[in-house]
């Protein structure tokens, strides 16, 4: 028996989630709608803030909705594929592979 705790099969959605939130957080994109509205609800007028006792907290909204679900599923089905459908190779032909496939239309 091992001394350690046997690992899940696969990556967790949950970690998914966790790392996409991050990215999402941290994008360019956000923190320019951000700016843009000034740190400042569109609805309301309410301004972000975190002066003691007056903290106010604005969040960034996808006029279309985030789909996060969906993003987590194409994760899984075209990243995170199980071990038979991946295969260890070299930088170059790595690189060479990946042209062949863009040539393809793959």
């Amino acid at each position: 028996m091992s001394r350690y705790p046997r690992r899940k099969p696969t990556t967790p959605r949950s970690q998914v989630r966790s790392a996409l939130r991050q990215l999402w957080l941290r994008s360019r994109e956000r923190r320019e709608a951000l700016k843009r509205d000034k740190y400042t609800c569109v609805e309301c007028g309410v301004k972000q803030s975190k002066a003691k006792g007056k903290e106010q907290k604005v969040e960034v909204d996808h006029l279309r909705g985030a789909g996060i679900e969906k993003v987590i599923d194409a994760v899984f089905r075209e990243l995170l594929v199980g071990p038979e459908h991946l295969e260890t190779v070299c930088p170059d032909h790595h690189k060479e592979r990946t042209e062949f496939r863009k040539q393809i239309g793959e």
